[in-house]
């Protein structure tokens, strides 16, 4: 058995810090197909606990999810299977053998030291990319609820802090009210960075493992897209603050 690994009660693989030191965050830079499987992992141990650990059909249910992901991705069982066999090299994810089948979960707790807050965060950045402060509120209500914008300030910068940030904090581009946020564990660089050779392509455009490069959309389609998102992405956060005032208001 690998020095980094250990085996647990119901018979399955886990993960421990290494003889003489604690493992590093990120042994390297991931790949978007590892990114989803991570952030997919992480949510649904967050939402739905009682179908946690994951089989390998669930897990690729829950990678290309039409709700709560960007961009949507159609990745198939082997894609998948192989991701998380890098994975496990890098002691990310672990197996269990259960009743019928293989389940998979995630080694990030301990390995990337997160709190309830940063797990939150940490899971909405890796499934749907750059978001601001009021966005990541707005969408964290069922794995984590934060009572006031300052909570997340405070969690993102636990994330951004130390030698080894999973996040960090983009300059504000023209036309942003808010600053967006990005993870920091792989395959994942916004637009309109500096030294970024090209915009980063919607949603629609961009390429999944196994699949034909789709078309180029219209530059007027593309923005009418842009658009359209945008305003979700504010009725969203205005729809869970409404909530959040309702439940005080009756306590």
């Amino acid at each position: 058995m690998d020095p980094t690994t250990r085996r647990d009660s119901s018979g399955g693989v886990g993960p421990t810090e290494p003889m003489g030191g604690v493992m590093e965050r990120l042994p390297r830079r991931l790949d978007a197909v590892e990114c989803r499987v991570l952030g997919a992992l992480l949510e649904k141990e967050q939402t739905t606990p009682e179908y946690y650990p994951l089989t390998v059909n669930a897990l690729v249910a829950a990678c290309n999810q039409r709700n709560n992901r960007e961009p949507v991705t159609e990745l198939s069982a082997g894609e998948v299977t192989a991701a998380l066999e890098r994975l496990r090299k890098n002691v990310l994810v672990w197996s269990s053998e259960g009743a019928r089948s293989e389940r998979w979960r995630h080694a990030l707790d301990r390995r990337w030291r997160l709190t309830p807050a940063t797990k939150s965060l940490v899971t909405l950045l890796l499934l749907r990319g750059p978001q601001t402060p009021g966005e990541l509120r707005g969408r964290s209500e069922r794995m984590h609820r934060f009572a006031t914008p300052a909570e997340v300030e405070a969690a993102l910068a636990e994330l951004a802090a130390g030698r080894e940030p999973l996040a960090r904090e983009l300059p504000r581009a023209p036309g942003q009210k808010e600053n967006r946020w990005i993870h920091l564990a792989g395959e994942e660089r916004p637009a309109g960075e500096a030294g970024a050779a090209a915009a980063t392509p919607p949603a629609a455009a961009v390429r999944v493992p196994g699949q034909p490069s789709p078309p180029a959309p219209a530059p007027a389609a593309a923005a009418a897209a842009g658009g359209l998102a945008a305003r979700l992405d504010a009725l969203e956060a205005r729809v869970a603050e409404l909530e959040r005032r309702l439940r005080g208001a009756s306590l």
